[in-house]
């Protein structure tokens, strides 16, 4: 007897299983319908897209119990493997006997229908059992792992920066500050934390390369549909690397995410596909089929200008320091290059202060991976390791002492090292097709709004 069995590994050893095994499986009742001589259910675990069809007669002692089972409710039973070739789904299990339920009140609001993304969002306790959110979960799941597959590989070592910290590595200033009944639980104000780069810096100056993956938030009031008060972040650091060799790095990283993500969660990139995004496999491809382009930012400039109005852009007013908005950033990529872009050497004053100022005094090593549909998707730098220009750039900084710290690593033995961040979240927007960063975490935080 196979003993609790998910839906997901009878699919996948359906062939090696023998017809009329015994197996037993639990899930959630996807739908139920009968007649006076038979029923079937759809089962789902929740392991997989694919649900299981359970069959059961009027002849079973339970045919009264399980034809009032509404959708929701939960089951466990015992039956037997029974292939069906030919037919929609390769088997079926033939109910022997029912070893648990729960049943499922009528008001569940899941019911065997489409349910537009906003809905759903008020409903994200329960959203998971839904289809699409069924699906990015377990995309998310195979996406974080594949990132950790690639870094381990190549000897990158997995640390845990802090949460909480009095340092900004933006210097943006929108920061959630920690105080307990309004005052400073620590000795200095305190703010969770908006990168782990900084504390990610120090240990790749001791392990070499290195990388944190987790929380991060932004005090934004900002209702776009990239933005998210609270979300998680992929920050490698590599210590003897230029800005060369993290853009290697980058690209190899996102195509062996993408091309793993395609191979352990196809039915759900189908599902994507098929249901959220028709062109989702072939923009996919595209990035694998594709070696990245690189231009820097003076050129992006200049193809802007010669496109402003051609391209109808709502900002026309394009000019060397600006900060290029997302419709340029898509422009770039799906309108000149066609794939994937790395724009390097931006002005200086629209940059971070850790990053290496170039010869020229007026851009940086900085380099922004740019793709089609989305714009930025990776924002990385070499990091100044030069104490006089690094101590130059944060002296302005009303509270810079307390990145004293952070000057001393370039007096210790400093050594070229770089940088990069992806926002796991916008990756995954990414990678399924999604549309609203809302819609692809399981609790979202944004301004204004904080439901469970």
């Amino acid at each position: 007897m196979l003993k609790k069995n998910n839906i997901k590994k009878l699919y996948l050893y359906a062939k090696t299983i023998k017809d009329k095994q015994t197996v037993i499986v639990n899930g959630w009742i996807k739908a139920n319908r009968h007649n006076s001589t038979i029923g079937f259910i759809e089962l789902n675990d929740g392991t997989t897209i694919k649900n299981v069809q359970l069959v059961y007669k009027s002849t079973d002692i339970f045919f009264n119990e399980l034809s009032k089972l509404l959708i929701g409710s939960f089951l466990n039973v015992e039956g037997i493997f029974k292939r069906t070739e030919g037919k929609q789904q390769p088997f079926e299990i033939i109910i022997k006997k029912i070893v648990d339920f729960r049943s499922c009140d009528n008001d569940y609001p899941l019911q065997k229908q489409k349910h537009n993304f906003e809905f759903l969002r008020d409903i994200a306790h329960i959203r998971g059992r839904s289809n699409t959110f069924g699906a990015i979960n377990r995309v998310r799941n195979c996406l974080a792992m594949a990132m950790h597959f690639f870094l381990q590989k190549h000897n990158f070592l997995w640390i845990h920066t802090p949460i909480i910290t009095s340092n900004d590595a933006e210097g943006a200033g929108e920061k959630f500050k920690v105080t307990v009944n309004n005052k400073n639980f620590f000795d200095c104000d305190a703010f969770l934390t908006v990168s782990g780069q900084l504390h990610a810096e120090s240990l790749a100056l001791s392990f070499g390369n290195v990388y944190t993956f987790g929380p991060t938030f932004r005090a934004e009031k900002s209702h776009t549909t990239t933005h998210a008060s609270e979300f998680w972040m992929l920050e490698p650091e590599m210590a003897f690397s230029d800005l060369k060799d993290i853009m290697k790095i980058i690209e190899r990283l996102i195509k062996f995410c993408i091309k793993y993500v395609l191979k352990e969660c196809k039915n759900e990139i189908d599902f994507f596909n098929n249901f959220i995004d028709n062109n989702l496999i072939e923009k996919l491809n595209n990035v694998l089929n594709n070696k990245f382009a690189c231009v820097t930012y003076t050129k992006v400039i200049e193809i802007l200008k010669d496109n402003a109005f051609k391209a109808n852009f709502e900002n026309k007013n394009i000019f060397w320091g600006m900060d290029l908005q997302t419709e340029h950033e898509r422009f770039i990529t799906e309108k000149i290059f066609k794939k994937p872009v790395f724009v390097v050497n931006y002005p200086k004053e629209i940059k971070a202060f850790y990053m290496r100022l170039n010869r020229d005094n007026k851009t940086v090593a900085a380099c922004d991976l740019l793709v089609p549909e989305v714009g930025e998707l990776v924002g990385g730098s070499q990091r100044e390791d030069r104490y006089d220009v690094l101590k130059k750039a944060i002296e302005h900084f009303s509270d810079y002492r307390k990145l004293e710290w952070y000057l001393d690593l370039r007096k210790y033995g400093c050594c070229t090292h770089s940088g990069f961040g992806i926002g796991f979240d916008r990756f995954l927007m990414y990678i399924t097709g999604m549309k609203n960063i809302r819609d692809v975490q399981i609790f979202p935080r944004v301004h204004g709004h904080i439901q469970y």
